[in-house]
């Protein structure tokens, strides 16, 4: 996934897209032993599969854990609801965003870290793969390595609701217990639905949490920032 600054938010949703609608590369735990997980992780390391492999394209690798649910909401409802507010001329912030969320119950979401492809990447993942194949991550999933972009890959670590501030916090205690150190920024999927991205026209900010580890801390403990009210979570 590139982090190139000068692409559109248009850009960045059609990339999405791309990896989604390609063939994902999955660990389901419900399904397939146990037994086969560290193989399968040390066979489909990111940075080793690569975006456009030889055996055709890969849009992500995935963990899907023994109580993984993926409840979507009304997301065609959602976005007609969003074409009848901009075709409204109110004005488009987080607020009103929520409010169509919640009428459509397109209420999950995710943490993001991005990461330097090679030992940085491989690392982090197994740590939150790990996590997900132990129940106390419902799923993640990791990009693939595209030559063509900046070298850098990006995990995603799902919840259910964004609006649930306690639920948000726990799955960042839950990265950080992984060993997860990085910073991490929190995105509502229905921004993700609505093609809200780095650079979008009405300078929405796409992600309404950042999480910063202090490693200096007794105990150590992440600081966590809702950037929709500038203020620190306690």
């Amino acid at each position: 996934m590139t982090e190139d600054e000068h692409l559109s938010a248009e850009d960045y949703a059609a990339e999405a897209m791309a990896a989604d609608m390609d063939p994902w590369i999955v660990f389901d735990a419900r399904k397939t032993p146990r037994t086969e997980f560290s193989g399968w992780l040390e066979s489909n390391r990111p940075s080793q599969v690569s975006r456009q492999g030889p055996g055709g394209p890969v849009g992500w690798i995935s963990v899907c854990g023994p109580q993984h649910w993926n409840d979507t909401g009304d997301v065609e409802g959602l976005q007609d609801s969003w074409e009848t507010l901009l075709e409204s001329g109110r004005s488009v912030s987080f607020h009103p965003i929520r409010e169509l969320a919640l009428n459509h119950s397109v209420l999950n979401g995710k943490w993001l870290m991005h990461l330097d492809t090679g030992f940085k990447v491989d690392h982090a993942w197994e740590s939150i793969a790990r996590a997900v194949l132990d129940g106390r991550i419902n799923s993640a999933k990791v990009s693939t390595r595209d030559p063509c972009s900046d070298a850098r890959h990006v995990i995603c670590v799902y919840n259910q609701n964004f609006t649930d501030e306690e639920q948000v916090m726990r799955l960042d205690a839950a990265i950080r217990a992984a060993g997860v150190k990085c910073v991490l920024n929190y995105k509502p999927n229905v921004y993700t639905y609505l093609g809200i991205y780095r650079n979008n026209r009405w300078k929405i900010c796409p992600t309404i949490y950042e999480s910063v580890f202090d490693l200096e801390s007794v105990p150590r403990r992440s600081h966590v920032v809702n950037k929709v009210t500038n203020q620190e979570v306690t």
